[in-house]
């Protein structure tokens, strides 16, 4: 898959504002989808079938089999193997691993909602100590010019980005504990349906959200698909 267009932010020649240049959008949505699949979709299918009907010592070995297959095809075919694929690959392996060592199904579904109410603990906290973590993850897809660190209209939208984020993974934390209080098979499935619903939905909310607040804001415009703004005409 041929690399996607970074999302880049340049100062305006013309004007004293900042414009964020976004590149194409559906590579980026096919990507997150093969992904999703890739690390959420086929591991619980998996996990799923063979716990029925082999048990599960075979379940969990074919959750940490399937990671490995899948970064080997990658890694040995020459195509690109994302960070966010490795590290999630990871995660299910070290969560298979522990539940392997005890002998407990259920600490393999108990680890996701210490982990969600770990990340709500970090973006939560760094919100109210005015340190937002989504500005420096923002950093990883999005080159900030170096007027705009300190700006206080884009620091408030990180701010209150990482609370919204956040909140929802207390959202998340909650709707897996009252999964785990219905059964296990209702948690293994929520895993992929409601907290991957849930996530695509906090998504959407903090993008929608922060692009709202950034528009209202004098000096930043957006400009999408890497096209340039139409030129006047020639008087």
């Amino acid at each position: 898959m041929p690399p996607i267009p970074p999302v880049t932010m340049t100062l305006c020649k013309d004007e004293a504002c900042h414009v964020i240049e976004v590149g194409a959008l559906r590579p980026a949505l096919v990507r997150a989808a093969r992904l999703f699949a890739e690390t959420v979709l086929v591991p619980t299918g998996l996990l799923y079938i063979v716990l029925h009907t082999a048990g599960l010592l075979p379940a969990l070995l074919s959750v940490m089999g399937w990671c490995a297959l899948t970064v080997s095809i990658r890694f040995f075919t020459g195509r690109h193997l994302p960070g966010t694929l490795l590290v999630c690959a990871g995660a299910l392996c070290a969560r298979a691993l522990v539940a392997l060592a005890l002998s407990s199904a259920l600490v393999y579904f108990v680890q996701p909602v210490i982990a969600s109410v770990f990340m709500a603990a970090l973006f939560l906290g760094s919100a109210l100590l005015g340190r937002p973590i989504t500005m420096r993850l923002a950093r990883d897809f999005v080159s900030l010019p170096a007027q705009l660190h300190t700006h206080p209209g884009l620091r408030r939208v990180f701010i209150q980005t990482a609370a919204l984020w956040g909140l929802g993974r207390l959202v998340d934390a909650g709707m897996s504990i009252g999964f785990l209080h219905m059964g296990l098979d209702l948690a293994l499935l929520s895993r992929p349906v409601f907290s991957g619903a849930l996530t695509v939905l906090m998504v959407a909310i903090c993008t929608a959200w922060g692009i709202r607040c950034l528009r209202r804001m004098p000096d930043v415009t957006f400009r999408f698909g890497g096209m340039k703004p139409a030129q006047p005409a020639a008087a």
